[in-house]
């Protein structure tokens, strides 16, 4: 092997001269970089994974998964063998909680949680209830039955709050309100506080402050329940030993008691730390097994450090550029845009392994930087269709793989020259190359068998009708099923509104939004009676709009004509005169009360409430007069069909627009329409690679080459993840443009060695190396617990291994 040829003094200045320019621009951009990302806000919003003009129901399918009022509840059991312990415990926690900022609402059936809500309906009760507008509520008649049922409730287990509120509400309106704010979803309960089905498990519902894409704040109102739990049990013991008497027997122990909780809040959290866990157990693991690797081919801890500087320097590029061009780094550009970089490490390895005994760095850049730089720009078209994307989440992503990309290889072209000991070479490639060229050289002879295996994958695929494609969002929830039915069942037994179906009723001002959802109470009853669906929440429930509250108002009889009507119907009974005296009073006073508003219900539970389910809409592609919407969370729907058609005749009827929003189907379609934008944007990436590849080549035999094993080993790989029956969903598209661009630094070293064969087994041992480095971290990370991140390791590990495989098998001689 020729030497290269020795360097003059002016040369030698001139490069040194270079080394020290590149050196401190490098240093220079790291630390620009660093100073950017100090100041850079990383974000878990959801909306940035929201088309840039999304319909008004993705618009409110976003909002609800980041801050609706679904989405800020805990549901807590208290689980034990011995029912009143457990219920004390119950207890405990919720006093605990009720006194904790981080919490707007905690309830456990007692009437401690009721009573602030209790007394703003007591105090207002007749603009509340419904009764006020009924038929003959207020006349004779009315009165009595309504005293009828008054004395059959008595003798129930209710009979107590009747006689204590009998004499100012014989019409009975706190307990009508009661009953439609409950829907008919009563939980049971036992020793005062609500229980599971079987009686085993104390319930307890959790509303938070902190919006629920909010992660550390969950985190942290978790911790708090957790806390307030052991608190509760450390109190219990502490009751137990005090209470035995001195050389008394030991008492016993209380029955053993633990706490189950979930929730959007508790599912956020979980995908977080699983993400977090795995992307950090993996990665420590892949690096030691590379770092091994470099060792044993470079045998030098100093090239080592040197091989991740790229890597390094092109992450740190990526996220500057993000924050600067979109102002906030999104957490899934960041995880996966880290893998995307990946193929970085590449490019050092192309040009350690390349450097001959007794050559430079510098030489042998000139001879790979053609290739390199070429290899470089395809998989920049590749990533740059995702630039164009409606989805600001993928334009990020490609943003930051195309300028980690380049800043990657640019530190390997201008740094690691000036780094590298002189006289550098890896000397284990010439105890390697012979066994290892006489391996690939009789690849081609397998060219039979891989033109039989393409046009059986792309057999395959066209039976099928495609690749299998999978779009639903919970095929890549990493929460075990175990988790998820221990929700469903906790929600049922407490009566929390479904997570999956909400109306959505709009209006340009607040009480044309409160007049929808009052509209929609006489369809949604009927509906519940046809069984439908169990029951629903509204904010009219809560706060009616002025119009109805002035019509009750007006239903209210002067003080003569209901003391008249209440003498009538009070006959017979065993209630004594003047017994209803306050009835009278509040009634009177309940004519001229001022009307209610938001403003009078002066914070707590209901309050937040009407909040969560009454919001104005922020300004926005899909919302252009910031307008209203009242949501209505339902419980139990069993026919989604029947409710479709109950809103669409009540439509047409009075004209007021609601939507049934079915979150799991309509995230569906979002991530559907995604993953098509994304295929589609991915095909002109591929266009854009093809047309530099003929511009660069000029020769459509030489980009034949190029491509064709890349088209292959996408084919097939697409057809082996479907074999082994993984549903294919967007990531596994972003794998594939991974395999797209780092295949193609293979293919085109391989079309380069078959056309001119100089230094042909260092280059060979480069792709080998660089191969498997790659294959080892994304095989980790393919056995991930995490789909996501599992789907972009198996597609990638499998796609790389077949690029550079089929790249050998189509080489020319």
């Amino acid at each position: 092997m020729s030497q290269a040829p020795a360097q003059g003094p002016g040369l030698a200045r001139s490069d040194a001269r270079s080394s020290r320019v590149a050196l401190a621009v490098w240093l220079a951009g790291l630390l620009a970089c660093v100073f950017v990302i100090s100041r850079t806000p990383f974000s878990a919003d959801l909306s940035a994974f929201l088309p840039s003009a999304p319909t008004p129901a993705q618009q409110i399918l976003v909002e609800q998964l980041r801050d609706g009022v679904v989405s800020r509840m805990l549901l807590v059991g208290v689980e034990g063998s011995d029912q009143a312990a457990v219920a004390a415990t119950s207890k405990k926690m919720a006093a605990t909680l009720r006194s904790d900022p981080l919490f707007a609402a905690v309830n456990n059936g007692e009437e401690a949680g009721l009573t602030p809500d209790r007394e703003f309906f007591w105090k207002n009760r007749y603009l509340l209830s419904p009764g006020a507008e009924m038929p003959n509520h207020f006349t004779s008649i009315g009165i009595r039955e309504a005293l009828d049922d008054d004395i059959e409730l008595l003798g129930s287990p209710a009979g107590a709050l009747i006689r204590q509120i009998l004499p100012s509400d014989p019409t009975g309106e706190l307990v009508r309100m009661i009953d439609a704010l409950e829907g008919g979803a009563r939980p049971n309960s036992a020793e005062g506080v609500w229980f599971s089905r079987d009686g085993r498990r104390a319930l307890l519902m959790a509303q938070t402050r902190a919006a629920g894409y909010d992660i550390d704040a969950q985190e942290v109102a978790q911790a708090h329940i957790r806390a307030a739990f052991s608190g509760a049990q450390s109190s219990a013991q502490s009751s137990t030993q005090s209470g035995a008497p001195s050389g008394a027997q030991p008492v016993a122990q209380p029955a053993a008691q633990s706490l189950v909780l979930t929730g959007p809040g508790v599912f956020a959290a979980t995908t977080r730390a699983s993400i977090k866990g795995d992307a950090w157990r993996l990665s420590m693991i892949a690096t030691i097994l590379v770092a091994l690797l470099m060792l044993a081919l470079y045998r030098s801890p100093r090239v080592l450090v040197l091989a991740f500087l790229p890597v390094g320097s092109g992450a740190l590029a990526g996220i500057a550029a993000v924050s600067l061009l979109h102002g906030a780094v999104h957490g899934i550009t960041l995880g996966f845009g880290v893998t995307l970089i990946g193929e970085g490490v590449d490019y050092a390895i192309y040009l350690f392994t390349q450097i001959p005994p007794g050559g430079n760095a510098r030489d042998t850049l000139k001879r790979l930087w053609p290739t390199l730089r070429l290899g470089v720009l395809t998989s920049v078209c590749g990533f740059s269709a995702l630039l164009f994307s409606g989805f600001p989440g993928l334009a990020q992503l490609g943003l930051f793989s195309i300028i980690g990309l380049i800043a990657a290889a640019a530190v390997t072209r201008y740094v690691l020259p000036a780094l590298l000991p002189e006289k550098f070479a890896a000397r284990s490639v010439e105890h390697l190359a012979p066994s290892i060229l006489r391996v690939v050289d009789r690849f081609t002879l397998l060219r039979i068998p891989f033109y039989v295996l393409t046009a059986a994958a792309l057999g395959w695929l066209i039976h099928l009708g495609g690749p299998p494609w999978s779009d639903e969002l919970s095929s890549l929830s990493p929460v075990p099923k175990r988790e998820q039915q221990l929700d469903e069942q906790l929600r049922r037994d407490i009566g929390a509104p479904d997570v999956r179906y909400l109306i959505v009723a709009s209006s340009p001002d607040a009480q044309g939004a409160l007049e929808a959802a009052e509209s929609l109470a006489a369809p949604l009853a009927r509906l519940v009676e046809a069984g439908a669906l169990e029951g629903y929440d509204s904010p009219a429930q809560v706060l009616p709009s002025l119009a109805v509250q002035k019509r009750r108002q007006a239903a209210l009889p002067d003080a003569a004509t209901l003391a008249a009507a209440l003498k009538q119907g009070q006959e017979g009974t065993p209630f004594k005169a003047g017994t209803f005296d306050p009835f009278l009073k509040d009634v009177e006073a309940a004519r001229t009360q001022p009307l209610l508003t938001r403003e009078s219900m002066q914070g707590g539970a209901l309050a937040l409430k009407v909040d969560g389910l009454l919001i104005k809409r922020a300004a926005g592609p899909a919302n252009q007069n910031n307008g209203w919407a009242t949501l209505l969370p339902l419980r139990g729907v069993q026919k989604p069909e029947a409710i479709e058609a109950a809103l669409a005749a009540q439509a047409k009827a009075d004209g007021k627009q609601a939507v049934l929003l079915d979150i799991k189907r309509d995230a569906d379609r979002m991530f559907s329409s995604y993953r098509r934008e994304a295929e589609s944007h991915t095909l002109l990436g591929a266009l854009a690679i093809t047309i530099l590849l003929f511009i660069s080549m000029r020769s459509a035999r030489r980009v034949l080459d190029v491509l064709a094993p890349l088209a292959a080993a996408v084919l097939v790989t697409t057809c082996i993840l479907a074999l082994s029956g993984a549903q294919l969903t967007i990531f596994h598209l972003v794998g594939l443009s991974l395999v797209v661009a780092v295949g193609s630094n293979y293919s085109l070293f391989f079309e380069k060695v078959s056309a001119a064969a100089t230094s042909r087994e260092r280059t060979i041992i480069s792709l080998l190396f660089a191969n498997v480095a790659m294959a080892i971290a994304f095989g980790l990370l393919g056995s991930s617990s995490v789909p996501v991140l599992a789907a972009i390791g198996n597609t990638v590990a499998i796609g790389a291994v077949l690029s550079l495989v089929f790249s050998a098998i189509l080489a020319r001689r």
